[in-house]
């Protein structure tokens, strides 16, 4: 089920800047939101907390870095 997320507080990376790929998250509940800010109407990824945290903490071990 999605979560409302009319009331969604969304934020927007610091290093973000304005840059071409930027996104917006938002806590909602126990999930949390992802979508692209120059296309807010295109749609939004949804997940539950604790992928977002091991997303977050792969990102800081740089267990994605090189892939493209």
């Amino acid at each position: 089920m999605k979560p409302d997320l009319s009331g969604a507080r969304w934020r927007k990376s610091s290093l973000s800047a304005d840059g071409p790929s930027c996104v917006e998250m938002a806590f909602v509940g126990n999930d949390v939101a992802v979508r692209d800010t120059k296309n807010r109407e295109g749609g939004t990824l949804v997940v539950g907390r604790d992928e977002w945290t091991a997303f977050v903490g792969g990102i800081k071990s740089g267990h994605f870095d090189g892939i493209s």
